[in-house]
């Protein structure tokens, strides 16, 4: 069943991204996040920044002022014995998720993708979808349900596309 495409609905990710940061601490575990640093607008200190992502534990004796509004997440921490405030604009949070458990909610970069302010080349992909393969038929149980009634039995089927590199989640001590 597919969404409806509503016009002017809000993002789901700032909704999502509290509900599951109450759960995790709820639970007496504790929240990370995984940001997308690519962009200049996200304020992160740089030299932790891996892969163009950083993780960063956002629960209360780490974060201080922690403030999640719809369309950014601001705090302060201390990053080798320095305070610096930190400020993610919504579209870069990728993934919220639990230290202990590593139960993690993955937001779909798509949501947001006008605004991300990275150049279009570094723009991840959609996630692969199933799609129906030309010249493909089903079977019914018959042999009749063949386009043109050959049995190739030395065709091999297509193998599917190489996953793209997807940043992966790490623990951050």
């Amino acid at each position: 069943m597919s969404e409806p495409n509503l016009p002017n609905t809000t993002p789901k990710r700032p909704y999502l991204l509290r509900a599951f940061y109450e759960w995790i601490v709820d639970n007496g575990m504790t929240p990370h996040i995984m940001v997308d640093a690519r962009s200049e607008q996200v304020q992160v200190p740089r030299q932790f920044v891996k892969d163009g992502s950083i993780v960063l534990n956002i629960s209360m004796t780490a974060a201080n002022n922690l403030m999640m509004d719809n369309d950014q997440v601001t705090f302060n921490a201390r990053f080798g014995g320095r305070s610096m405030s930190i400020w993610l604009p919504m579209w870069s949070i990728m993934a919220v998720y639990a230290r202990e458990t590593q139960d993690a909610l993955q937001f779909p970069p798509e949501e947001y993708a006008e605004s991300m302010a990275i150049p279009a080349a570094e723009v991840p992909t959609p996630r692969p979808s199933l799609a129906t393969v030309a010249g493909a038929a089903v079977s019914s149980g018959d042999d009749s349900a063949s386009d043109d009634g050959d049995n190739d039995q030395d065709e091999t089927p297509p193998s599917p596309p190489k996953p793209t590199k997807r940043p992966a989640l790490r623990v951050v001590k």
